[in-house]
């Protein structure tokens, strides 16, 4: 355990952090499974707002460096070849 009054600190902020960044990518994964879902259940309409949200959730969650962009961008990638597919 830290000793020092800054480090126990950022102890604080980086749990803080972590927090608020594991419940963004919850967030996203959730979002990610109804896309899938709609895909599956033939709801192409559905599954067109689902990415269009699902690629604006990624993209604030890049620039708040909660995923790295190239990671967001393979996300998005996949994710409109499925729809694409779908089609």
């Amino acid at each position: 355990m830290a000793n020092i009054k800054s480090a126990i600190k950022r102890i604080d902020v980086a749990k803080r952090n972590a927090a608020r960044n594991k419940s963004v990518k919850t967030e996203i994964k959730n979002y990610i499974k109804k896309f899938e879902s709609a895909i599956d259940g033939g709801k192409v309409e559905e599954a067109r707002e689902l990415l269009k949200l699902t690629d604006k959730k990624l993209k604030r969650a890049v620039s708040k460096n909660v995923f790295h962009k190239n990671n967001a961008s393979r996300k998005i990638s996949k994710l409109a070849k499925k729809l694409n597919s779908a089609k």
